[in-house]
């Protein structure tokens, strides 16, 4: 049982910590490349703004999640 909460808490913390990076890479690819690159307007870079405050808001969601998993385990 102990084996098994101890492997759910390191896949919840890969899945943060490949959310946050993944997010954090997006959001610079679509905000330095590709929107200038295509001619976006400004509003579109607004846009990718609030998608990955969005990604973030998940990640810390998520990472408080697993500090209560964690803080469970330990009792």
């Amino acid at each position: 049982m102990d084996e098994d909460r101890n492997i759910a808490i390191a896949r919840k913390g890969r899945h943060i910590a490949l959310v946050i990076a993944g997010t954090a890479v997006a959001w610079l690819v679509l905000s330095i490349f590709v929107g200038p690159a295509l001619g976006l307007p400004g509003r579109y870079a607004l846009l990718f703004d609030f998608i990955a405050l969005a990604g973030f808001v998940y990640a810390g969601i998520n990472t408080y999640q697993l500090w209560r998993m964690r803080q469970d385990s330990q009792r």
